[in-house]
């Protein structure tokens, strides 16, 4: 019998410790009870290390929540302050009309940061940020001259008044391209002189206020930009104008003597002749070649200048007209004198021309200022009756 229960569970022991059934059959079972007392004892100290290691696992989350919940609420309200401070600065900006009359000055050169700063001193705006966040909000470019503003401004208007130069008194602007009468004219208004101050200078050959090379005539020597022209003589104010141009010549590397005359002569008639500034040196090398060629240059810009209009004004007669010492049509080399006050972009196309064995051009569309360029009488006279179609299409 017993050897008979001894081989029954022999063969049959596979059933406890199979593994497939054996997990699922011990987890079934109840915890097995400890065998001694050493082991009570070693299942109770494993116990307390548990109770231990939960107590300090919350201890230290509740630190940890109780610390960042008061750096958070620190953070917040330095945010909040931050915010607060940063709407402050952006308010702070009169909101009227303005209270006392004042005459603000704006000096050649000066940025929008030292505008706002001199404003500020004035009284005429609240803050510095308010002004300059007006001009980046409305892009706008502020012109050197004299305002009449009012104390307690609102910033916006006060860009407002500095970004439109017909506003601006006491200063006078040269223009590229633009002629000794026309300057002189615009001078005398901002100064409050009679013109004729201005064109007894002119008159005057300019002694003691041209260099040499422009033989006593300022067409060309007056320096494109602004010029106070307050409580100063005519001849001081073209005196500046003309120191001006001499510095800004000689910053470009302009060659001195009749050299510096005939760069600036080129580059007149070219600014006036091209609608666009890339076709600057386009044209200046058309000048050079055709005075190499001995051929009249044929420019309408010159004639035009001859008679003190306009070329969309000249007559057919006054196109024929040799005795007009500038008619270009007629006359070779270049005019006696610069035709206008030219710019640097022509000046450096004057100085360094582009390659290229053009005689001829002609603007084949008035709406682009698209221009073509060309060698021969052929070629140019397609361009020619591109313009001429262009025309009939358009006007």
């Amino acid at each position: 019998m017993t050897d008979n229960l001894n081989d029954f569970f022999s063969d049959n022991a596979q059933w406890v410790d199979d593994t497939s059934a054996g997990s699922s059959f011990d987890a079934a079972l109840p915890p097995q009870p400890p065998k001694s007392r050493r082991d009570m004892r070693k299942r109770r100290e494993q116990q307390r290390r548990r109770r231990y290691v939960t107590i300090i696992a919350a201890a230290v989350v509740v630190i940890l929540v109780v610390v960042g919940g008061f750096f958070g609420v620190r953070m917040v309200k330095h945010l909040r302050q931050m915010n607060a401070n940063g709407s402050q600065i952006q308010i702070e900006d009169y909101t009227g009309s303005g209270d006392k009359d004042t005459t603000f000055t704006v000096e050649t050169g000066q940025g929008a940061a030292e505008i706002a700063r001199n404003l500020v001193k004035a009284d005429i705006v609240k803050s510095e940020s308010a002004f300059t966040s007006a001009v980046a909000a409305a892009g706008a470019t502020l012109y050197p001259g004299s305002y009449a503003l009012k104390t307690h401004m609102k910033a916006a208007d006060v860009v407002k008044i500095l970004s439109d130069q017909s506003k601006a008194g006491g200063f006078a602007e040269v223009k590229a391209g633009e002629r000794v009468s026309d300057v002189i004219a615009n001078a005398a208004k901002m100064s409050g002189k009679d013109v004729s101050e201005f064109q007894a200078v002119i008159d005057g050959g300019g002694a003691g206020i041209l260099p040499d090379e422009a033989g006593g005539k300022f067409e060309g020597w007056l320096e494109p930009g602004s010029y106070s022209v307050q409580d100063k003589s005519a001849k001081d104010i073209l005196k500046e104008m003309v120191t001006a141009r001499v510095n800004k010549l000689d910053t470009l590397g302009v060659p001195d003597g009749s050299e510096r005359e005939r760069i600036m002569n080129i580059a007149s008639i070219a600014e006036s002749e091209a609608c666009n500034p890339d076709d600057y040196g386009k044209v200046a090398r058309v000048i050079l070649n055709r005075i190499d060629q001995d051929m009249p240059l044929g420019m309408d810009s010159t004639v035009a200048y001859g008679f003190n209009t306009t070329g969309s004004k000249l007559t057919d007669e006054q196109l024929e007209d040799g005795s007009n010492p500038y008619n270009t049509r007629v006359n070779k080399g270049l005019p006696p004198t610069p035709i206008s006050n030219p710019g640097d972009n022509a000046i450096q196309a004057a100085l360094h021309p582009e390659g290229g064995n053009w005689l001829y051009f002609c603007t084949v569309n008035l709406d682009t200022g698209e221009t073509k360029f060309a060698a021969t009488a052929d070629e140019h006279d397609q361009n020619v009756a591109e313009l001429r179609k262009w025309q009939a299409e358009n006007q």
